[in-house]
């Protein structure tokens, strides 16, 4: 009997993986781990005992508590830290030993769009590098999902920012096109990977299929929920002052206390800008390729995520 390990099951993605896990495969032959149980509401760790599954501690910062908590598993998924910088490579270094020592069989390994393609400089990108070279020489099998930019980053967080902001719509992405990628296809991807339906020590690129500017993902969100929000293209100066004016951190070790998002400027104001070069409106059909159905576009999301704006969400924290 094969079992499967998701971590960071507290989180939006791993949640997705955990839930279709659950639909997968018997409860029984399933560990999700979170890096603080009490972060877990009891109703979700109930539910998920109650199918059988088995549910554990495993803090990135603890190899010797991971290695007991990945202990008779063979296929993990590995959501990315949410950090950034040398903190970060640590981490994912400790889970890739961890797997290691705990005889885990094979690695699926959440990865940013771009870290193996030359000239892209996104903050994130170096950790993600030096995560993939570590993966690569562990010596256990692996795949690694390369997710674009989350579509649900623009039908949330860019609207509470716009909302913040007198409905200004600012970003450095000017009139650059992406292909974002939907969290419930990253986690539909994730599962088929956990599931070994994907080729030994491949890489997937996961995007959409219909590059998008945010010119339009903020037209078709004002005429939807009738809010005058107003696309304002800035430069990358200008754009760290409006989001450093919302009391966002530079870096993901500043202080998050006002902050509506747990995200840094310097990872914001990077992404944006790989956007406006062209860089996040490749194609991929990668996501057809592992699942069997063509990704999702930012029209299918603004009806399931209309309630940002309805209840006026001010905080990541309030979902």
């Amino acid at each position: 009997m094969v079992r499967y390990i998701v971590t960071g099951c507290d989180g939006q993605l791993a949640g997705r993986v955990a839930t279709n896990m659950l639909n997968a495969v018997p409860g029984n032959q399933l560990i999700f781990t979170c890096p603080d149980l009490a972060r877990l509401s009891n109703e979700k760790r109930e539910a998920w005992g109650k199918q059988g599954a088995s549910v554990k501690e495993a803090n990135y910062d603890n190899k010797e508590g991971m290695i007991e908590a990945f202990s008779g598993g063979d296929r993990i998924y590995i959501v990315s830290s949410i950090i950034n910088g040398p903190k970060r490579v640590q981490q994912h270094k400790n889970v890739i030993d961890a797997c290691v020592a705990a005889k885990v069989k094979h690695i699926t390994y959440t990865s940013f769009f771009g870290a193996n393609r030359e000239g892209y400089n996104q903050y994130v990108l170096p950790d993600h590098r030096a995560t993939e070279a570590y993966l690569k020489k562990c010596g256990l099998e692996y795949n690694i999902m390369r997710n674009n930019l989350y579509m649900e980053n623009y039908l949330i967080v860019s609207v509470i920012l716009a909302m913040l902001s007198k409905n200004v719509w600012g970003t450095n992405a000017r009139e650059g096109k992406a292909t974002y990628i939907a969290k419930d296809d990253s986690a539909r991807c994730a599962t088929a990977l956990l599931l070994g339906k994907g080729e030994p020590n491949r890489d997937y690129d996961l995007t959409s299929l219909t590059p998008i500017t945010q010119r339009e993902i903020c037209g078709l969100i004002a005429e939807k929920s009738g809010i005058d929000f107003k696309f304002v293209p800035m430069n990358d100066e200008e754009f760290e002052a409006y989001l450093k004016a919302l009391h966002i951190p530079t870096t993901t070790d500043g202080d998050y206390s006002k902050s509506p998002v747990p995200f840094c400027t310097k990872d914001m104001v990077t992404n944006e800008g790989g956007i406006a070069t062209g860089q996040m409106g490749v194609i991929s059909h990668d996501v057809e390729k592992l699942t069997g159905k063509k990704p999702l576009e930012v029209k299918d999301l603004l009806e399931p995520y209309s309630f940002v704006w309805k209840k006026k969400i001010k905080n990541l924290n309030e979902l």
